[in-house]
């Protein structure tokens, strides 16, 4: 299965119609910083299945600030990552990846890409695909039980 990750879009969907041309995911999940940039993409990929949450900078007070998904057998925690203060750390998402127990922990919000294996739990960043620079965007792969993850620039 390949899913597809976006953050921090800030407006720019034709980004992330671009990156799902691209990878032809069978899910999207999207990491906040606009909202309505998910929901538009969302009504143009309406047989993709979607997942999103709220940023900093979304006004969403009725919406969670992360979501536990179960994907097969894997947890996957998404969260935009300031709640966490991945800015400062990743210590405070170690944590949380240790007590409940995730496969996958996804975040936006420093709009700087990383994948990184911290024990069991793969920490993936997908850095932005708003960036009008150098947007880039994850991809997580699961294979036979097996998790992986890459971040992709998009040229």
């Amino acid at each position: 299965m390949k899913i597809l990750v976006l953050s921090d879009s800030h407006g720019n969907v034709s980004n992330m119609l671009q990156a799902v041309e691209r990878e032809s995911p069978r899910m999207i999940l999207h990491l906040g910083d606009c909202w309505r940039d998910g929901e538009r993409l969302h009504d143009d990929c309406p047989g993709i299945e979607f997942y999103q949450v709220p940023g900093n900078c979304d006004f969403r007070p009725a919406e969670e600030s992360q979501r536990l998904l179960f994907i097969g057998d894997k947890r996957f925690l998404i969260c935009h990552g300031h709640t966490y203060g991945v800015k400062q750390s990743l210590l405070s998402a170690g944590y949380a990846a240790e007590e409940q127990n995730l496969d996958c922990f996804l975040f936006g919000h420093t709009h700087t890409p990383l994948v990184d294996m911290r024990g069991k739990t793969l920490f993936l960043n997908p850095g932005s695909i708003g960036d009008y620079r150098r947007p880039t965007y994850g991809v997580v792969t699961i294979d036979r039980g097996r998790l992986d993850g890459r971040t992709v620039v998009l040229e």
